[in-house]
């Protein structure tokens, strides 16, 4: 496992931030972690990265306690923070090569410049920092994460504030990347998850609520929940309807002829059944995908 997180705990002051959580990532997945401002994704991506200290529990990176082995987990992960820490005043390859001096790295030049080119860099790196746009300042934040060529990735909101087309190239930058070791990304937006991850891992309140690795989007986190909806020919008596076995709720859809069914199992065969014995025509029956967001309101709310 890349990443092995049992029973952890932070506290500040009175105020417990992580309440005991545990998750493990293994190698090669691109995890999203998904949840709230103020949930604990920045404490916890921190606390993976060496930067933060913790009260309980252990966290692992690649086989290493971060406790015991502070110098060789730091040297395995990439961090890049959510205010990324650019000294905007230095040339891009000058603050590379700054970062690179902190590493054990023999051929610092070469790796420099290999990673000026894995992130898309070689149009912008003989400008000054504080000369580039908000997405080439990602590139240099990602560079910086990436010169001791790591085996994690710790990114914590990647894409806060790009645009469009930025968005675009820093989130293929991300699965890019993600095909040759671990990335860990936290971040709000639920098209992030769709477009880069295959894993979501979501906290609340501190509190691991959710771990998904199927990202359709007919599914909860929670419970079973089937949503389906189906329109009459004639409009049907809604009491006798809602009489059906199974059914949670009963809402009219487009017309007075159509509901929108939520059940907690598959129940359109007892529908038809039930439409069959009442002399009910079924014109349509569709069911009804739960999006994600739907999903994290269900689970943070």
């Amino acid at each position: 496992m890349s990443i092995q997180i049992s029973k952890l705990s932070k506290t500040y002051g009175t105020q417990k931030v992580l309440k005991n959580i545990a998750f493990e990532i293994a190698a090669g997945e691109v995890v999203g972690f998904l949840g709230p401002n103020g949930a604990g994704k920045t404490t916890t991506m921190k606390i993976i990265a060496g930067a933060l200290a913790y009260d309980s529990g252990s966290v692992r990176v690649c086989g290493w306690e971060v406790r015991d082995n502070p110098l060789k987990t730091k040297s395995l992960i990439g961090y890049l923070p959510e205010q990324n820490p650019l000294y905007t005043d230095m040339y891009v390859k000058e603050y590379l090569h700054f970062v690179a001096s902190s590493y054990d790295i023999k051929h610092k030049k070469e790796r420099i410049g290999a990673v000026i080119e894995q992130v898309g860099l070689l149009p912008e790196y003989k400008k000054k920092i504080r000369q580039l746009s908000k997405g080439y300042r990602q590139r240099v934040g990602l560079a910086q994460a990436l010169i001791p060529d790591p085996n994690v990735l710790i990114l914590d909101e990647p894409t806060t504030g790009l645009d469009p087309n930025q968005l675009d190239e820093i989130r293929m930058l991300i699965r890019n990347l993600g095909k040759e070791r671990t990335v860990l990304l936290s971040t709000h937006i639920m098209q992030e998850i769709k477009a880069i991850c295959n894993r979501v891992i979501v906290i609340n309140q501190g509190e691991i609520v959710a771990d998904y690795t199927d990202l359709s989007e007919r599914t909860t986190f929670e419970e079973a929940c089937f949503r389906f909806e189906v329109e009459f020919a004639e409009t049907p008596e809604k009491a006798s309807l809602q009489s059906i076995s199974g059914i949670r709720s009963l809402l009219h859809a487009a017309n007075e002829k159509s509901f929108e069914i939520t059940a907690g199992s598959d129940i359109r065969a007892t529908v038809f059944d039930w439409a069959v014995s009442t002399g009910n025509k079924i014109l349509t029956l569709k069911t009804k995908e739960q999006s994600m967001e739907e999903v994290f309101r269900n689970l943070t709310k």
